[in-house]
């Protein structure tokens, strides 16, 4: 550990509603001189927006903004290396400011161990700096809440997929599946729906979009018209377990 350095917080900001972060994740806002977060490139991005209310005016703001976000696919070589590039320099970026002896909060939307950009800075600084790590309402739990939608009873195995995965892949994995999260849908929900429907599980899929928000949308999958989805946008299957 570098001596003297700043302490890097990942603070995990929950699935949109401001009112959902922690109190502590609110204190260490609060108080952190420099705030890091992801962005796409031209936009304030959503962590930006959700600490809007609680971001002190003193801080100084380090946007971290993505080379790349759904132009090419992730499994193409030139998104890894284009990713791998950003985080590297991300990860340089706010070490500059570790050294510098100031605290960095980097903000991450959800929990910051799940599915989340900070992990790619976290292996890359852990073992130089101090790190805490501040959990966040998942957007699973934000989706179920909006939905007000129980996911796992008695025995239920609850699985939780990525939509990136292929369509094989992804009616592979869901059959014989009890309760169902299926994360990164955006682009995927042709693909997400199609399937369900071969796991023979759209009849029970609920659609979540942007959960917690002012513009949330929930419906039964089989109900959307369309194959259009957001980047926050999750696919629940409920489980129908054991029940007294």
């Amino acid at each position: 550990m570098n001596k003297g350095a700043g302490h890097l917080y990942g603070i995990g900001l929950g699935p949109g509603d401001p009112e959902l972060l922690t109190v502590k994740a609110v204190r260490l806002i609060q108080a952190a001189p420099v705030v890091a977060y992801f962005a796409k490139a031209g936009r304030r991005g959503n962590a930006r927006k959700i600490v809007d209310r609680w971001l002190c005016d003193t801080c100084e703001e380090l946007p971290l903004y993505y080379p790349v976000t759904t132009e090419i696919s992730f499994d193409d070589p030139r998104y890894i290396a284009q990713l791998a590039g950003f985080y590297e320099a991300s990860a340089e970026a706010i070490a500059a400011r570790l050294l510098a002896g100031q605290d960095v909060a980097l903000l991450s939307e959800g929990d910051p161990l799940f599915y989340g950009s900070f992990m790619h800075l976290f292996v890359r600084l852990k073992e130089r700096f101090a790190v805490t790590i501040v959990p966040g309402v998942t957007a699973m739990s934000g989706c179920l809440a909006a939905a007000k939608t129980p996911v796992t009873w008695g025995d239920d195995i609850l699985t939780v997929l990525p939509g990136t995965l292929s369509l094989a892949l992804l009616e592979g994995r869901l059959n014989g599946c009890n309760a169902v999260a299926i994360m990164k849908v955006g682009r995927n929900l042709a693909k997400v729906r199609a399937a369900l429907a071969g796991a023979g599980l759209l009849d029970r899929a609920i659609y979540v979009e942007r959960a917690t928000m002012d513009n949330e949308v929930i419906l039964p999958l089989a109900q959307k018209p369309d194959d259009e989805a957001p980047y926050f946008a999750m696919v629940i299957v409920p489980g129908l377990g054991r029940r007294p």
